[in-house]
């Protein structure tokens, strides 16, 4: 499925040399993410190059942008098909993963994968407002990430509970990321935060990639996070 030498080019170029392993699990990823989505929503990426480049190594700058530690635990917000946290605990399988999201096909899609490949992950079927309130999830994490569109100041709503004092809070959002991350700063604060740096990256297909690395210094209310109402309603300002 994938171009094999391709693909260890592009991550040898960012300082990390993939194994025979983990190009394989990488392959089957990709055959099975294509496959699937013929019935399941989960890409608008399906071309081999693209999904190397797209999906696989801009999921593995979550770990070049911060040092994260053995056995770290991890919970992808909102999953998707994995991204950005499955393809890392290929290339890191110390990590302890915890996939989150809302649509029971795509953790249906993520328990196979997951079986197929090997790795252990936990598959969560829920809303991130639900399960961030539960005391099996809240403030359990080392890091929590999300790659999504949502705007900063709800995604760090969604988020930041999640986080122990001391972890992090990492999304993959747009490169031009300044102006939405300062209207996020009040509710980045009021959840316990505190920015540490934006990193960019420019991908081998010139896609770019802003991250934004915050640290959770504080403890969250217990009020947040709200209901996805509450937040357009009376967003943290």
């Amino acid at each position: 499925m994938i171009n094999r030498e391709f693909t260890k080019s592009i991550f040898s170029n960012e300082g990390f040399e993939l194994t025979e392993k983990q190009l394989n699990d990488l392959d089957l990823y990709a055959e099975r993410l294509v496959e699937w989505n013929e019935k399941v929503n989960l890409t608008a990426i399906t071309e081999p190059n693209e999904i190397a480049v797209k999906h696989f190594l801009d999921s593995y700058l979550l770990l070049k942008c911060i040092e994260v530690k053995e056995g770290s635990s991890i919970i992808d917000v909102g999953t998707g098909a994995g991204f950005p946290s499955l393809p890392c605990k290929i290339i890191r399988n110390d990590l302890k993963l915890t996939l989150l999201d809302s649509l029971n096909k795509r953790i249906n899609f993520l328990n196979e994968l997951v079986g197929q490949i090997g790795v252990r992950a936990d598959c969560v079927h829920g809303r991130a407002e639900e399960q961030g309130n539960q005391s099996k999830f809240r403030e359990r994490y080392d890091i929590a990430t999300a790659r999504a569109v949502a705007h900063m100041r709800e995604l760090s709503e969604y988020c930041l509970p999640f986080v122990k004092v001391g972890g992090y809070f990492i999304a993959l959002k747009g490169y031009d990321i300044e102006e939405e991350l300062e209207e996020a700063k009040p509710a980045i604060r009021l959840l316990g935060g505190e920015i540490q740096t934006v990193q960019k990256f420019i991908l081998p297909d010139d896609s770019k990639r802003g991250i934004i690395i915050i640290k959770k210094i504080s403890q969250t209310p217990t009020k947040f996070p709200r209901n996805q109402g509450k937040m357009k309603k009376q967003p943290i300002c």
